[in-house]
C-alpha cells in the first residue's frame, strides 16, 4: 500500500506542474454534456434521451418510464452504465446505444436502495447504498455485494471512479478507495461540489472554479494537501470531463477543450 501512496503523490505532483492549453471551442446545446470517449464520440442527454454522435453515426436511447437520467458512465465505450435513481435501475448499453441488459435493484433477492452507480470492471459496479450510507462493490453476475467503506457521515455529492479506484465526495470528506475495498486516503471536502478523474488525476469543482486535488495521506506534507487552483477564464461550468489528457468544460452553449501540456522551460 505504501508504494501505491507514493505513486499517487508522484502522479499528483506531476499534474500540478502541467498546464491546460485551450485547443478548441465547439458550439453545443444539450441538457447534459456527458463526455467524449477514447474514440472521439460525443455523448449527451437531451429531452431525457441519451445520444451518441461520431464517425459511425448518431445513436439514441430512451426509456421514459425509468425517469430522470442520473448519470452515464462511458469509461467503457462498449458497455455504458446508465443509472436512473428515480427507479433504482441501471441499464447497460452497447456502442450503438442498444440495451444489453438492465438491473432493477428493487427486484433483487436483497433489496438495495442506491444513489450512485458506476463501472468498476469485471462485472462489478461501484454503488452507494443509501440505507447503510456505505460504498459497495456489486457483482451483477452473482448479485452479490461487498461492503467497501464504513458508513459515511454527510451527504454524497459526487462519485468519480475507474476500474481501480473510487473517489467519493460528501459535504464533509473526499475519500479514495481501491478495488480491494481499502480506504487509501481521505481529506476535508473543501466545499467541493463535484469531482472528475482520469488515471488517478483528480479535478474538483467549487464555485465555478477548478482545482487539482493532491493526495492528503502523507502526514506533515501540508503543501501537498492544498488543492491547486487551475487558472482558467471560463465564466460558467455546467458540466466537465477529464479524459485522455483533455479537459472538456461545457458552459451550456459551448464545449471548451483544453489539452494537458508540460510548461515550457
Amino acid at each position: 500500500m505504501r508504494q501505491i501512496l507514493i505513486l499517487f503523490i508522484m502522479v499528483s505532483q506531476g499534474v500540478a506542474a502541467q498546464q491546460f492549453q485551450k485547443v478548441a471551442e465547439t458550439p453545443f446545446v444539450a441538457d447534459t454534456f456527458v463526455g467524449i470517449d477514447s474514440y472521439k464520440n460525443l455523448y449527451f442527454v437531451k429531452d431525457a434521451a441519451i445520444n451518441k454522435t461520431g464517425e459511425d453515426g448518431t445513436f439514441t436511447f430512451n426509456d421514459f418510464q425509468l425517469g430522470r437520467i442520473t448519470s452515464v458512465d462511458i469509461i467503457n465505450p462498449l458497455k455504458l452504465v446508465v443509472f436512473y435513481e428515480d427507479t433504482n435501475t441501471v441499464v447497460f448499453l452497447d456502442n450503438r446505444l442498444s440495451e444489453i441488459e438492465r438491473i432493477s435493484f428493487n427486484n433483487l433477492p436483497e433489496f438495495i436502495n442506491i444513489s450512485a452507480a458506476t463501472n468498476a470492471g469485471n462485472n462489478k459496479l461501484w454503488i452507494f447504498n443509501i440505507d447503510t450510507q456505505q460504498l459497495e462493490l456489486f457483482n451483477y453476475r452473482t448479485n452479490r455485494k461487498t461492503t467497501v467503506s464504513q458508513p459515511f457521515s454527510g451527504k454524497l455529492l459526487s462519485v468519480a471512479s475507474n476500474f481501480n479506484y473510487c473517489y467519493a465526495l460528501t459535504d464533509r470528506k473526499l475519500r479514495i478507495f481501491n478495488i480491494y475495498g481499502s480506504l487509501i486516503s481521505e481529506m476535508d471536502s473543501n466545499h467541493f461540489e463535484k469531482v472528475v478523474q482520469q488515471n488517478e488525476k483528480l479535478i474538483a469543482l467549487k464555485e465555478n472554479t477548478l482545482f487539482f486535488v493532491t493526495d492528503p495521506s502523507e502526514k506533515g506534507a501540508e503543501s501537498s494537501q492544498r488543492p491547486i487552483k487551475i487558472p482558467l477564464s471560463e465564466n460558467s461550468i455546467k458540466d466537465l470531463q477529464l479524459t485522455q489528457d483533455f479537459l472538456y468544460i461545457y458552459d451550456g452553449k459551448t464545449i471548451h477543450t483544453f489539452s494537458l501540456t508540460q510548461p515550457k522551460q
